[in-house]
C-alpha cells in the first residue's frame, strides 16, 4: 500500500475544497449574512490540512486498483467530514450527523434532506447545498486529475474508482486530458442551462442552485416545493437538462468530434430515452384524470419520470399522491438509474442491458448446448471481466441493500419508509415514499439509521467497491 500518494491526495482534494467553499463566503460576504463566518474558518481549516499534507510529494506516484479505491473512499469521507462544518459551525445545522447527512447527500448527489423547510437558510448555506452537487457530480477527483499536474502512471485507477459504470474508458491518449474534456462539457452544460433558465424568467440566485443541482443530478433546491413553484416552462426546461445530464458523456465528445452516426449509435443511449418515453407516457395515461390539461398531465409526468430515473430527485407536484401504478413505475427507475459515464446514479442502463442480455444468452445455451454466442454492446462484445464485475455488483447491492433495510427497520416505521429509504439512498436518488416522501424529509430518523443511510449513499455513488475494499481487513493485511 503506498500511504504517501494516498495522503497527497486527501490533501490535494483538501486544498480544493477550500478553493470550492470560497464562492458560498463571497455569496454570504456580499448579503453580510453571519453564516459567512462558519464558511472562512472551514477554508482555514480545509487549506492547513491540505498544505500538511501535499507539501511534500511522494517520489513514488503509482497507482494500483488497491491504492485508487481507497484514495476515493477517504477522498469522498473527508470531503464530507469537512464540507459540513459551514452548517454546524453556523448552527443553521446544529446537529453535526445532520449536518454530515445533508453534505453527504450533496456531494454524492443524492438531494434526501434532514430539513423540513429550506427557505430561512442563508443564501451562502443554500448555495453550499447546491454546489456540492456539482461538485461530487462528475468527482473531485476527476477535477483534481483535471487541473494538477501529474504522472500519468496508473491514475486512470483514480477515475475509474470514483466514475460510474460497468467500465471506464480514456476519451483521449491522457488520463488528464479525459478529465479536462469531461468537466469542460459538464461546465458547458451547466452554464447553458443556468444562462437559459435566468434569461426565460427564474431569479438569478435560483437559476444558478437549480444549474448547480440539475448538472450534478442532485436535487437540494432552494424553495420548500422544489420545483414546484416555477413556471410550467422553466419546468420544462430543467427536465431537458436532466435528461441530457443523464447521457454517457462519452457521447457528447464523439458530438464534438462531429462524429454524430456514434453518438446516437449508443445501444445504452437508446434504450434510455426508449425507457423515458414509454415510462413517461404509461405515468402520464395513469394520472391522466389528477391534472386538468393533456399538457399539464404531460409536463409533471415526463418532469417526474425523468427526476427519477436520472436520481435527480426534483420533483414538481407530490408524486406520493399518484396512483400505485405510476409510484411502482417510479421505484423501478429508482433501480434502473442513468447511462454508465453520467452524473445520475442508479443501477445504470449499460448494467440491465449486460443484465438481460447475459440471460438471453444462458437460455440460449440451454437450448443450444454447443452453440456460442456471446454479449455484445454497441456490436462489441463484452468481456467476460466486465460481465463478471457486474454480476458481483449485483450481489453485493442486494447484500447492502437489504442488509440497510434490516438495521434502518430498528427504527420501528414502515416497510414502505425504511426500503424507499434506504432504495433512494444507495441509489442517489432523493426522495421516496411515505415519511420520505417528496413532500417529507428523513430527519425523523435516528442517528444510527442516518449513518447507515450516510454509507448507503457513499456506497452507491462510488459504485460499492471502493467502500466495500476501505472496509475490508484484507486492505489493510500486511503482505508476507
Amino acid at each position: 500500500m503506498n500511504y504517501s500518494v494516498i495522503r497527497y491526495v486527501l490533501g490535494s482534494v483538501l486544498k480544493f475544497e477550500g478553493l470550492f467553499l470560497c464562492l458560498p463566503l463571497l455569496v454570504g460576504l456580499v448579503a453580510r449574512e453571519e453564516s459567512s463566518l462558519a464558511f472562512f474558518f472551514t477554508i482555514l481549516i480545509c487549506l492547513s490540512l491540505g498544505f500538511l499534507l501535499s507539501f511534500r510529494k511522494p517520489k513514488n506516484m503509482k497507482f494500483y486498483a488497491v491504492e485508487g479505491f481507497v484514495s476515493v473512499s477517504l477522498s469522498w469521507i473527508v470531503l464530507s467530514l469537512a464540507g459540513c462544518l459551514p452548517f454546524f459551525l453556523s448552527g443553521e445545522i446544529p446537529s453535526f450527523v445532520d449536518a454530515l447527512f445533508e453534505t453527504v447527500s450533496g456531494f454524492t448527489t443524492t438531494g434526501a434532506s434532514i430539513l423540513s423547510e429550506v427557505e430561512p437558510m442563508s443564501r451562502c448555506c443554500l448555495l453550499w447545498r447546491s454546489f456540492t452537487h456539482w461538485i461530487g457530480g462528475m468527482g473531485v477527483l476527476v477535477f483534481v486529475l483535471a487541473v494538477l499536474p501529474s504522472g500519468e502512471g496508473n491514475m486512470m485507477y483514480l477515475m475509474k474508482a470514483e466514475s460510474p459504470g460497468p467500465s471506464v474508458e480514456k476519451l483521449v491518449p491522457k488520463v488528464r486530458t479525459t478529465a479536462f474534456i469531461l468537466y469542460a462539457v459538464y461546465t458547458a452544460l451547466t452554464i447553458s442551462e443556468m444562462l437559459l433558465l435566468f434569461f426565460t424568467g427564474m431569479p438569478l440566485f435560483d437559476a444558478v442552485n437549480i444549474g448547480f443541482a440539475t448538472a450534478g443530478t442532485g436535487g437540494f433546491g432552494v424553495l420548500n416545493d422544489s420545483c414546484g413553484s416555477y413556471a410550467p416552462h422553466l419546468q420544462v426546461i430543467i427536465t431537458v437538462f436532466m435528461i441530457l445530464f443523464g447521457v454517457n458523456f462519452n457521447c457528447y465528445f464523439l458530438l464534438l468530434r462531429g462524429k454524430l452516426k456514434s453518438a446516437l449509435c449508443s445501444e445504452e443511449v437508446r434504450v434510455y430515452l426508449g425507457i423515458i418515453l414509454a415510462a413517461g407516457l404509461l405515468v402520464a395515461w395513469n394520472t391522466r384524470e389528477m391534472f386538468s390539461t393533456l399538457g399539464e398531465t404531460l409536463r409533471h409526468a415526463f418532469f417526474q419520470v425523468a427526476s427519477i430515473i436520472t436520481t435527480t430527485g426534483f420533483s414538481s407536484v407530490d408524486f406520493g399522491l399518484w396512483p400505485q401504478f405510476s409510484l411502482t413505475i417510479l421505484v423501478l427507475l429508482c433501480f434502473i438509474g442513468a447511462c454508465a459515464g453520467s452524473t445520475g446514479g442508479g443501477i445504470k442502463v449499460s448494467r440491465i442491458i449486460i443484465m438481460f442480455k447475459t440471460v438471453l444468452k444462458e437460455l440460449f445455451t440451454i437450448k443450444h448446448p454447443r452453440g456460442v454466442r456471446s454479449v455484445k454492446l454497441d456490436g462489441r462484445t463484452v468481456e467476460h471481466e466486465t460481465v463478471r464485475s457486474v454480476n458481483i455488483f449485483l450481489v453485493i447491492y442486494v447484500l447492502v441493500m437489504f442488509g440497510s433495510v434490516l438495521l434502518v427497520s430498528l427504527d420501528n416505521f414502515d416497510f414502505t419508509t425504511n426500503f424507499t429509504a434506504v432504495v433512494a439512498t444507495i441509489n442517489n436518488i432523493g426522495p421516496g415514499l411515505e415519511k420520505v416522501g417528496p413532500a417529507s424529509n428523513f430527519g425523523h430518523f435516528s442517528d444510527v439509521s442516518k449513518v447507515v443511510l450516510i454509507f448507503d449513499m457513499l456506497a452507491g455513488r462510488l459504485e460499492l467497491f471502493p467502500m466495500i475494499v476501505l472496509f475490508s481487513p484484507l486492505t489493510w493485511k500486511k503482505r508476507k
